[in-house]
């Protein structure tokens, strides 16, 4: 027993150097991080480069020999890259709240813990705080692999000049929160409309006979049941954590596969990074033939398009706003000459941004 207490100490210390180490070279890469701020302050170069945090998480998962997980380095150089920025620059990212939301779950994920994330009540508020500098970018949802596209969001880019500078997927994962934490005292359900719909076979099959409610947000509901007993919300385990509700249920989505893709906006257009998406908006002349002559400019130069989504224009009956997300950078000669093709069938064209597609 003794000598097993003997090894256990050794192992322990040597963790301790270890840690000890650790901590030396994250002052070190801290110091290192202050002078390149200062560099591009002086450049004026923008200091959230999603690219080249990117390239950081491949380089590292990529020559990680094991035995800690792969998936667990995103996650750490994700905090020291968050911690580095606030000592560069000091992080303000507006994102549609309250907090814990899946929108809030996005940002922190993207920017991390040591970023101001600043919660606002529609996705209008969010480009606007951006808009008007009040916050660096936004973070704001698009689309989920269920219900579709967030229309909202598509619409602010109507009359918008901000750029997607990064996007963000999060596999969502609802469950049902209650303050007893018992399924036989619920007497309605609250959510988001869509969250409700992600979980509407679980919801006939287990609760068939109780009213489901529509709130703004699945956070929203999870603060209205800290204070009801007798309702349930459909939310995240951040909100249970956060409102002090118990699981009654876990993983009630109907659909295991479920993930929402998330924008994050800015003001300007990132550089290049070599796995790039270009997203466009644009309508088009109500002609014979225009569908194929659209598509044509990206089929001849064998540019996969990754999403092709229409919009009815408010202002017309009967016309559509087309929405295109392009495989590769504006930059790329490719790509530019294809948009320069397209844009001759165009009553207007407008380029949403070019940044780091996720895989």
């Amino acid at each position: 027993m003794g000598k097993e207490k003997g090894r256990l100490d050794d192992l322990r210390h040597r963790i301790d150097a270890i840690d000890d180490d650790i901590l030396a070279l994250l002052n070190e890469r801290a110091k290192v991080v202050i002078e390149v701020g200062k560099t591009k302050e002086g450049d004026r170069q923008e200091f959230y480069v999603p690219s080249r945090e990117m390239a950081i998480y491949q380089r590292l998962t990529a020559q990680n020999p094991g035995p800690f997980p792969s998936e667990a380095i995103r996650r750490v150089f994700r905090e020291i890259i968050s911690a580095s920025l606030a000592l560069e620059h000091p992080m303000r990212v507006a994102f549609l709240g309250p907090q814990a939301t899946f929108t809030h779950a996005a940002a922190l994920q993207q920017f991390g813990l040591s970023a101001q994330l600043v919660p606002q009540k529609s996705i209008p508020a969010v480009f606007d705080e951006v808009l008007r500098s009040r916050c660096h970018y936004g973070v704001v949802p698009v689309e989920n692999s269920t219900e579709g596209v967030v229309s909202h969001t598509l619409d602010m880019f109507m009359d918008s000049d901000l750029q997607i500078n990064a996007e963000i997927l999060l596999e969502i994962s609802h469950d049902l929160l209650s303050l007893s934490g018992d399924l036989e005292r619920v007497r309605k359900v609250v959510s988001h409309p869509q969250a409700l719909a992600q979980c509407r076979k679980w919801l006939e099959d287990n609760l068939p006979d109780i009213p489901l409610v529509d709130v703004g947000s699945t956070a929203l509901a999870a603060q209205m049941v800290a204070e009801d007993d007798s309702a349930a919300a459909i939310a995240s385990e951040m909100a249970a954590s956060l409102y002090g509700l118990r699981v009654t249920k876990k993983k009630i989505e109907d659909n295991p596969n479920n993930y929402t893709r998330f924008l994050v906006i800015g003001r300007k257009r990132p550089a290049r990074s070599g796995q790039d998406k270009t997203s466009i908006m644009f309508s088009v002349k109500d002609e014979p033939g225009i569908l194929y002559r659209m598509l044509e400019p990206f089929s001849t130069r064998k540019i996969n398009l990754s999403k092709i989504e229409s919009r009815p224009l408010k202002k017309k009956a009967w016309e559509y706003i087309f929405f295109l997300d392009i495989e590769g950078h504006l930059e790329d000669d490719r790509v530019r000459e294809a948009v320069e093709d397209l844009r001759q069938y165009c009553q207007f064209l407008k380029v949403l941004g070019s940044y780091p597609r996720i895989r």
